[in-house]
């Protein structure tokens, strides 16, 4: 097979998978966090239970997502050589900066957050878990610092035919970042509402001791899909005027064809039908989850009605992926629109690939790829599913270590 389609066809399966870590991992610390907050502030024994219970599945996400990363960004180096030699003086740097925030302050301050329960102050703790949340989502600004300049390059010039930054400013504040980035925001929140609905649906389907807890819970889920829908759909919907001619159609798009065939010469430069299909589904499903959100609003209004109705707590669970499938379809969308370009009228994908690589070294590094992703996200899964069928009793994040039991006495005569 074709070495380039091989390597485009592997970052597309790895930073897919990693982002199913990722849209999770951004909502469901800011709902602990604002858990944790209410517990602190009032001392609520269920929300502190809730901090627990929810403060695990999180930790369980997090963890296994950060291998992904790991083995994602290999890929830089292993495949696409040629754009880190020309366009690594500008991409690189919000990366770098990313690498900061997630390793060197994100995992640190979790640590302390995991680790320091019942032994540090109250609000060291508290404090702790938002420091955690507030690095996430700038690692994840970083990240789409980087991608919003692959989208729309700016504040650079080229020297000796390399990428040199010459506005840190308007890389930093580049639109297709910057709206994408809150894209992303309200997208986590919504997949995390939807996560926390479904697991409460489980349980109170199953008609659970804890009905006051996941009573609880339900109406957190559906109140953040409600909070949370309409600004995915309205900061999705402002990016559209910062798209490529040639993701767009038109008469645009013929002009940009015409501009990018006399400078690069004849090449195919509009983008594969699967862009298309991708922005169709996720349209179709973003209008589904709108639905259930007007049918969650019904249900908090009424709040007796979120114990009730077992047809409901299985549609919610039913829903749990509907928020994954979407902001995949709508990354698929961004990416696969952006081709035959990895930097927009800069860059050819094909030009970015790592010279001398064969089909052979790429087929044996996309099998092996592959197959550890399968795997990290069916372990996830399954520790997900595992530890939210336990309940808030089965919760050992921040539980008190057991008490070793005492040494018989010692008689003094024998």
């Amino acid at each position: 097979m074709d070495p380039l389609v091989l390597a485009r066809v592997q970052f597309a399966l790895t930073a897919g998978s990693h982002f199913l870590f990722v849209a999770l991992t951004l909502g469901l610390a800011t709902l602990v966090a604002l858990m944790q907050t209410r517990a602190t502030l009032s001392g609520s024994a269920v929300h502190a239970r809730m901090t627990r219970f929810w403060g695990q599945l999180y930790v369980v996400n997090y963890a296994v997502g950060i291998v992904t990363g790991l083995v994602m960004e290999f890929q830089f180096g292993l495949n696409w050589a040629g754009m880190s030699r020309m366009t690594g003086g500008v991409f690189g740097a919000p990366l770098a900066l990313e690498t900061i925030g997630a390793f060197f302050v994100e995992a640190t301050f979790l640590g302390l957050w995991i680790f320091g329960w019942d032994r540090l102050n109250r609000w060291v703790h508290l404090a702790l878990i938002w420091v955690v949340t507030l690095t996430a989502y700038l690692s994840a600004y970083f990240v789409l610092v980087a991608n919003g300049w692959l989208q729309r390059p700016v504040g650079y010039e080229m020297r000796d035919g390399a990428a040199r930054l010459t506005d840190a400013g308007a890389l930093l504040g580049n639109p297709t970042a910057v709206l994408a980035f809150g894209h992303v925001l309200f997208g986590g929140l919504l997949t995390a509402g939807f996560f926390m609905a479904g697991v409460s649906g489980y349980h109170l389907l199953r008609r659970t001791a804890e009905v006051e807890f996941f009573r609880r819970s339900m109406r957190i889920g559906l109140v953040t899909v409600i909070a949370s829908v309409m600004p995915v759909v309205i900061v999705g919907g402002m990016q559209y005027q910062y798209l490529q001619p040639t993701k767009t159609g038109g008469g645009d798009a013929a002009g940009a064809v015409a501009r990018f065939t006399a400078r690069f010469g004849p090449d195919d430069y509009m983008p594969p039908g699967m862009a298309g299909a991708a922005e169709a589904v996720m349209e179709g499903i973003w209008s589904l989850m709108l639905l259930l959100a007007l049918v969650a609003l019904v249900k908090v209004w009424w709040g007796r009605w979120l114990v009730r109705g077992r047809v409901f707590h299985v549609v919610m669970i039913c829903a749990v992926p509907l928020p994954y499938v979407a902001m995949l379809a709508g990354w698929v969308f961004r990416e696969v629109g952006r081709q035959p370009w990895m930097v927009y009228g800069v860059l050819k994908t094909r030009d970015a690939l790592s010279p001398g690589v064969g089909s052979g070294t790429i087929t044996v590094s996309f099998v092996v790829f592959t197959a550890l992703f399968a795997v990290l996200v069916a372990v996830n899964a399954w520790l997900l599913a595992r530890f939210a069928r336990r309940g808030p009793d089965g919760a050992a994040l921040g539980a008190a270590p057991p008490v070793a039991p005492s040494a018989p006495a010692v008689s003094a005569t024998f």
